[in-house]
């Protein structure tokens, strides 16, 4: 009997949303500790994007301080973080999951599609958590603390960001027929949301028009968000304390808000839980 199978069935025999959500928990990390391709994604895509973009991000915060130098780092290791691992290898774990029947199996068990969505996004929710400790430590340790101007926003920003693009990703594998398709698939969203996110192309560059629409593209309010909460910095680079951050974040937080109840309304409509053949 394969891993999926064996960890379906103690995934049904365990009695409560809560017990069963745990033992598909437990099932998502072990198969994601087996497939060292997809785990390797998962955990260095997003570090090394950010040793790519080093020299943007100085020349962005130069002369603001280490500890706003700091803070960028952060909030691009978190961005990219969500993107890669939270969109990007969660689509493919969900076109694989379906293509091995294993959410066929899950579902006509006990076991809810609440439970089943909520357990697959657990292994890729840990290890978001993970690096951005990880990177604050090593943050803290060579170069300085941000200053966390408003701790409120970075956890706004980290939980409906995941929410956000995990309900993407879930969209995104029913428009997906195999593993290896999710490459082309997912690359409308990932070129999109990384040109218009003012992580690696300063907005002012463009015309007004664009740079409306770009504040409007999903990872957009989510790198806004972790600027303020983390170092205080607006997007148009002036800076405010924990007062004023909450102005500065009502509308990247409306329209974070609004993509993360459109990527549960496209999971709804869009997510398949059978093969597509």
């Amino acid at each position: 009997m394969s891993t999926a199978a064996t960890a379906t069935t103690g995934a049904r025999l365990a009695p409560g949303t809560l017990a069963r959500t745990r033992a598909l928990t437990r099932m998502e990390v072990t198969l994601l500790g087996r497939n060292k391709t997809t785990l390797f994604n998962a955990i260095a895509l997003a570090p090394l994007m950010v040793l790519l973009l080093m020299g943007v991000i100085g020349d962005r915060t130069d002369g603001a301080g280490a500890g706003v130098f700091s803070g960028a780092l952060l909030t691009t290791l978190v961005a990219f973080g969500l993107l890669f691992v939270a969109y990007y290898n969660l689509t493919t774990t969900a076109v694989a999951r379906r293509e091995e029947l294993t959410l066929k199996r899950l579902t006509s068990g006990t076991s809810s599609r609440v439970e089943v969505l909520v357990a697959m996004s657990m292994p890729a929710l840990i290890i978001v958590l993970a690096q951005a400790v990880l990177g604050l430590a090593a943050a803290a340790g060579v170069i300085e603390v941000p200053p966390l101007t408003n701790p409120i926003l970075v956890v706004l920003a980290l939980g409906l960001g995941f929410a956000m693009f995990a309900g993407l990703a879930y969209a995104s594998s029913g428009l997906t027929k195999t593993v290896e398709a999710a490459q082309l698939t997912t690359l409308p969203v990932l070129m999109v949301t990384m040109l218009f996110s003012g992580l690696t192309l300063p907005l002012s560059l463009l015309p007004e028009p664009a740079q409306t629409l770009a504040e409007l593209t999903p990872l957009f309010p989510v790198v806004t968000l972790l600027n303020l909460g983390l170092t205080g910095v607006t997007p148009d680079g002036g800076q405010v304390a924990f007062a004023g951050s909450f102005g500065q974040a009502v509308v990247p937080l409306i329209v974070l808000i609004a993509w993360t109840a459109l990527g549960v309304l496209a999971t709804r409509r869009w997510m398949r839980w059978e093969p597509r053949r």
